[in-house]
């Protein structure tokens, strides 16, 4: 599965300690804070979370967009050391309009 995680750190130990998570399940850093990995199994998905959750602390945010999680794109938010996800589904009037 394609993950793509931002991190917003609340201090620059925190930004090393993500960093060198990141860098050890094999994401590749894009741009300045967005950390990238085409191919993550969901199991490895879940360790991520943990290692991450380990690391940081309550000012730490961090935000992973995941594709496809059951056939959709999922946005898994850490904020105040809780994990939350939504689904994004397409409105089906714009699905309709991407089929032409």
């Amino acid at each position: 599965m394609f993950v793509s995680v931002v991190v917003d750190p609340g201090s620059v130990e925190s930004s090393r300690a993500v960093t060198s998570v990141l860098m050890e399940y094999g994401f590749r850093k894009v741009q300045r804070a967005c950390w990238e990995h085409v191919t993550l199994p969901e199991k490895k998905l879940n360790l991520l979370k943990k290692d991450i959750d380990r690391v940081t602390d309550y000012y730490d945010s961090v935000r992973m967009y995941q594709y496809p999680v059951q056939g959709l794109l999922a946005v898994t938010e850490m904020s105040r050391k809780k994990w939350k996800r939504c689904f994004l589904r397409p409105n089906n009037e714009e699905a309709e309009s991407t089929e032409e």
